[in-house]
């Protein structure tokens, strides 16, 4: 009877750890309040900016004062709110942001070529691809985020990207995953209403259309496909803080950052006053790619430039803690992105190539300086 009734406990044992691992698991996913991600991106914004407001070398050679009547103030703190004052009000008290370097805390691409196709690949597919894609027309080998829940039936449908530079279709290679996307000056998605046509009527009457949407467009076309549409995952990427960069224009770099800055305003209010939406919507908010450390070279970024990795991420939402600025964090990646999504929305994010681990979220408001995040690849 003895034996019998261990080799019955031996064989239950493992029975009893596997039950106990799946219902751990379970009821972590269960827990999550977030049903619906937001990606918000903008092109090649600096830590610098964000974290610090306007440049005083840079901003003192431009040719216009008005921009420091905007934009400047001798407090570090003050200077931030005033350009990015929806971060600096709102994220900062309910959300969570990292990578200003100055307070230990750093976000790093983990690419090695710090260009925009590298960077939206590694955001969107958790992989710091070693091979090079230049910033052309090639569809994209790996498959991304978007992908992987748009294959779900749960959520065939309900995955949606707005963007306003044209080289999305390829990047997020809708060939193979059928992601429905609105980029560059496409039409605006048809909702059967007045607003598309104006929209529409806009963007023909631009005579001169870029490789890049005016971002104000983008805005638009996505919050009225938003509130008809209620898509679950949702990728927005904007483009002109990266434009006026390369030019050179440091005056409109920083009124499009703060543009950027009421757009993802508009758009947190709408979702906060849609019932579809309230208090089970995170924004994940970042940047492809940091810029030049100097002066002299703060409109450039690749390989060789350096402060050309260094980014930075917000966060806000139901599963968000509270904690604001985040001091002495541990180190984030950007392919770290993808999986945190998927995370956030109960699910693994898993796919053919290896893929950074998603965040280890603070959950103590008390702690500051609790594990921000888990480095390693699997």
């Amino acid at each position: 009877m003895i034996i019998d009734f261990c080799k019955t406990t031996k064989m239950k044992i493992p029975l009893f750890i596997v039950a106990i691992f799946i219902y751990c698991s379970t009821s972590a996913q269960s827990s999550l309040k977030t049903k619906n991600v937001f990606i918000i991106t903008t092109d090649g914004f600096r830590w610098q900016e964000l974290f610090s407001g306007a440049d005083s070398a840079i901003i003192n050679n431009t040719d216009t004062s008005l921009i420091k009547e905007q934009y400047w103030d001798e407090n570090v703190e003050e200077r931030r709110k005033k350009l990015m004052p929806f971060f600096w009000t709102v994220i900062a008290k309910k959300g969570q942001l990292y990578g200003n370097r100055t307070e230990n805390s750093e976000v790093n691409v983990k690419n090695i070529f710090k260009i925009s196709y590298p960077g939206y690949n590694e955001i969107l597919t958790g992989y710091a691809d070693p091979l090079f894609i230049p910033n052309l027309r090639i569809n994209n080998r790996n498959k991304n985020v978007l992908e992987f829940f748009n294959s779900q039936n749960e959520f065939n449908g309900k995955v949606v990207a707005f963007t306003s530079w044209n080289m999305f279709p390829n990047i997020l290679n809708i060939k193979r995953s059928k992601i429905n996307i609105n980029s560059g000056y496409d039409s605006a998605i048809d909702n059967g209403d007045e607003i598309n046509e104006k929209i529409n009527e806009v963007q023909n009457q631009i005579a001169q259309k870029t490789h890049t949407r005016y971002d104000v467009l983008t805005s638009v076309s996505a919050k009225e496909y938003i509130n008809h549409n209620h898509p679950r995952l949702v990728f927005l990427s904007f483009g002109e803080t990266d434009e006026f960069a390369h030019q050179n224009k440091y005056d409109k770099y920083l009124q499009q950052a703060n543009s950027f800055d009421k757009m993802v305003a508009d758009l947190w209010y709408m979702i906060q006053t849609d019932p579809f939406y309230k208090d089970n919507t995170t924004f994940i908010i970042t940047t492809d790619h940091g810029r030049g450390q100097k002066t002299e070279s703060w409109h450039g970024h690749n390989c060789f430039t350096k402060g050309s990795g260094e980014i930075w991420l917000a966060m806000i939402g139901p599963d968000i803690a509270p904690l604001g600025e985040m001091h002495d964090a541990q180190k984030i990646y950007q392919n770290q992105i993808a999986s945190t999504a998927a995370m956030l929305m109960g699910e693994d994010f898993k796919t053919s190539h290896k893929t950074g681990k998603a965040l280890a979220l603070p959950v103590n408001p008390q702690n500051t300086n609790e594990v921000a995040a888990s480095v390693s690849t699997r």
